[in-house]
C-alpha cells in the first residue's frame, strides 16, 4: 500500500520513511502544504499522514480542501502532544485519527494498521484469502498445506493488494499506483515479473490474467 507523509522535519520524515518501508508501505514524502494538497488529490494514495505546522499551507486548511474536494483519503493528523485544540481541529476538518508528538513509531503504525483494517473491513491483521494467510507483521504468508512463504518488499506489497481486493480486476497502472512510490520505475514489465514470481512461489492458479484489462486474484466476483 502505498502512503503519502507530509512533514517538513526531514529527519523526522527520513526515519519515518524508513520504518514504514521496512513495515512493508510504499512512501512519498513531501514537506510543504501546497505540495501536499496537491499529490493528495491527483496521485490514489491508501493513507496519509499530515503534520498539522506546514510551511506554505496550514494541514488543517490541507484537509479541509481535501475534504471539500470530496477526497475521502484516510487521514491521521501530527499534533504537538499538548494542543488539545488542534487535535479537536483536525478531528473536526476530517481527520480519521491523530499522534501526539513526540510519539514512538510502533504506535504511529499500529495507528495506521487500524486505520486501514477499519477502511478495508477487515477485523483482524491477518489477510486470508483463497486458502492463503498473510502476516503483516513478518511479511510471509502460510500456504493451505502449512508451508510458509517469505517474501520480498515489491512481491509482499503486490501480494496484499490483491488479497485485499479478491476477485476484482487490478489494471497494471491501478496495481503500480498503491505498490510503487512515485519515484521508482513503473514500467509494466515489472509488474509482470513479480506477478510471475507470485505464481512460481504460490502456485499459478491464483492469479488470473484477463487480457487487455489485468489480473485477477482468486476467484472472479
Amino acid at each position: 500500500m502505498r502512503l503519502l507523509l507530509v512533514e517538513d522535519d526531514e529527519r523526522l520524515a527520513s526515519h519515518l520513511k524508513q520504518q514504514l518501508k521496512q513495515k512493508g508501505f510504499a512512501v512519498d514524502w513531501v514537506f510543504n502544504g501546497i505540495d501536499a494538497e496537491f499529490q493528495g488529490d491527483e496521485e490514489n494514495y491508501d493513507a496519509a499522514i499530515l503534520d498539522l505546522g506546514l510551511p506554505g499551507r496550514s494541514g488543517i486548511d490541507v484537509l479541509t480542501n481535501w475534504r471539500s474536494h470530496n477526497n475521502k483519503l484516510p487521514v491521521i493528523i501530527l499534533t504537538a502532544r499538548d494542543s488539545w485544540q488542534q487535535r479537536v481541529d483536525g478531528l473536526k476538518a476530517g481527520a480519521d485519527d491523530y499522534l501526539g508528538k513526540p510519539f514512538h513509531t510502533e504506535e504511529l503504525v499500529a495507528r495506521l494498521d487500524a486505520l486501514l483494517r477499519r477502511v478495508q473491513d477487515r477485523p483482524e491483521p491477518l489477510i486470508k484469502v483463497a486458502g492463503l494467510t498473510l502476516d503483516e507483521d513478518t511479511q510471509r504468508v502460510m500456504l493451505n498445506d502449512g508451508a510458509t512463504v517469505a517474501l520480498t518488499g515489491t512481491e509482499f506489497r503486490l501480494l496484499r493488494y490483491f488479497m485485499i481486493n479478491p476477485g476484482k480486476v487490478l489494471s497494471k497502472s491501478r496495481l503500480t499506483e498503491h505498490v510503487y512510490e512515485g519515484d521508482m520505475d513503473r514500467d509494466s514489465n515489472v509488474i509482470e515479473a513479480y506477478i510471475k514470481r507470485l505464481r512460481q512461489k504460490l502456485g499459478s492458479e491464483l492469479i488470473h490474467t484477463r487480457r487487455g484489462q489485468g489480473y485477477i486474484f482468486g476467484e472472479p466476483a
